[in-house]
């Protein structure tokens, strides 16, 4: 969800109206994702970094959010979206803390959409926090080296709640990266990851568009998932297995769980998508 100060100092010069905006975009997102069948939407609302910015910006925005939380908590109930979170919780301000377990309480039954929110996140980070746990482990004996494995890595990861219920959610096996991202969509004309999501977005497809977060609309929407509705996911594997059958199955799918028509044929939607 970038740009959001830059869209606020280019319209009228005050940068909390592009934070502010910004929410409305989301709102508006997450309608797309119930009306197009993406049953899973990860959004990177302030990351590890971003503690390096002022004092005053840090403030407006954790207050915003916590704000956002307690205001949206019953429209979010009402569509049947369940919120979870990643990121280092212990860094957050106690209030907020508190309206995310309020928030992950609430809509725990929800079933429509999986929305996580990233807050205080970085993905070294998260990776790094992953494998000093299983280091641990390893070095008071419950676990040896050689058990460790992409799975029980990805479990340790502040995400694994997300990807989990993300893989139920589009049907996809949990582990494996199944409830991975399908797309990654970057806004405000930045072509880079910016430390989100580094271990599960290894097959994902990527999207980058001018458009400031703010001005996020349903045409910019549509553009991300055409472009998404173009590729061939391979994972690592050829379109044709020309020389003879796969060595062994291929992992869980990880296809839209919806479609829609452009011009006569289907068109693919992300089953999962962060922004």
């Amino acid at each position: 969800m970038d740009g959001n100060h830059r869209w606020g100092t280019r319209h009228g010069g005050d940068w909390r109206r592009g934070h502010e905006e910004g929410v409305n975009a989301l709102r508006r997102v997450v309608r797309f994702c119930r009306e197009d069948g993406v049953r899973a939407l990860t959004v990177y609302a302030f990351s590890c970094e971003n503690w390096g910015r002022s004092a005053a910006e840090v403030g407006f925005l954790l207050g915003l959010l916590e704000r956002t939380l307690g205001a949206e908590l019953p429209e979010l109930q009402k569509q049947g979206v369940r919120l979870t979170f990643a990121g280092d919780r212990a860094a957050l301000p106690e209030s907020l803390q508190r309206a995310m377990q309020r928030a992950e309480a609430a809509t725990s039954s929800c079933g429509e959409l999986v929305l996580c929110v990233a807050l205080s996140y970085g993905g070294r980070q998260d990776i790094a926090r992953a494998a000093q746990e299983l280091c641990r482990r390893v070095a008071e004996g419950s676990l040896s080296p050689e058990q460790v494995t992409e799975q029980l890595l990805a479990a340790q990861l502040s995400t694994h709640a997300a990807t989990s219920a993300a893989a139920g959610a589009t049907g996809a096996a949990g582990g494996g990266g199944g409830g991975d991202p399908d797309l990654l969509i970057r806004t405000s004309g930045e072509q880079r990851l910016s430390n989100f999501l580094l271990w599960e977005c290894a097959y994902t497809e990527l999207y980058f568009t001018d458009t400031c977060w703010p001005d996020f609309d349903r045409p910019h929407w549509d553009a991300a998932l055409q472009h998404y509705a173009t590729r061939t996911r391979r994972f690592g594997r050829r379109g044709r297995q020309s020389d003879g059958p796969a060595a062994s199955p291929p992992p869980a799918s990880n296809a839209s769980s919806g479609s829609s028509s452009a011009a006569a044929a289907p068109r693919p939607r992300p089953g999962k998508a962060p922004l």
